[in-house]
């Protein structure tokens, strides 16, 4: 069973903010987070238009499903 519980470590200690759903002892897995996340680059709409050309029947039903329609 893989659970994941939210702490804080400080000064060489790991304290839980919420209560772990087990009972038992259990191993466990320690994952460090940086706090701050990477900014998202701001995208740009349009950035690719023009660079794709589709075909004048793209919409028309394929003569390979025929048999299917």
């Amino acid at each position: 069973m893989l659970t994941a519980v939210k702490g804080i470590f400080e000064n060489g200690k790991v304290t839980l903010t919420e209560k772990p759903p087990v009972s038992k002892r259990m191993e466990v897995i320690v994952t460090f987070m940086d706090e701050t996340p990477k900014p998202l680059k701001k995208r740009k709409a349009g950035i690719v238009t023009g660079k794709f050309k589709m075909s004048d029947d793209f919409d028309e039903p394929l003569d390979d499903l025929e048999e299917y329609i």
